[in-house]
């Protein structure tokens, strides 16, 4: 038992050396962060969007046709927002994507 501590331990506090296929996967998550904060954002705010129209077109916001008319145009753009959110993204992480593959491609051939 204490053997086991002693070595989670040392592994634990040992330096660990960036090794090709450590820097290949750090490239590989700053490729994909942008995109995937971009998608959760913008269907965030869709999501937010097509709750406020909801809320104004059902009156629980609002009262009169007016308040219904403008729930459902604000309902619309977050159907909208959230209907191009994933080809967006496949668009963004494609340019993402097309940007990195050469430094990551190098990293995964090189030699240590």
């Amino acid at each position: 038992m204490e053997k086991l501590d002693e070595e989670k331990l040392r592994a634990e506090y040992t330096p660990k050396v960036d090794g090709r296929l450590e820097r290949a996967k750090k490239l590989d998550r700053e490729c994909k962060l942008p995109p995937m904060i971009a998608a959760y954002a913008l269907g965030i705010v869709g999501a937010l969007l097509l709750g406020v129209g909801m809320c104004l077109a059902m009156n629980v916001i609002g009262s009169g046709p007016v308040a219904m008319g403008v729930g459902i145009a604000v309902g619309l753009l977050g159907i909208a927002a959230i209907a191009v959110n994933y080809p967006l993204y496949l668009k963004f992480l494609a340019k993402r994507k097309e940007k990195f593959s050469s430094s990551i491609l190098l990293t995964l051939n090189e030699k240590d």
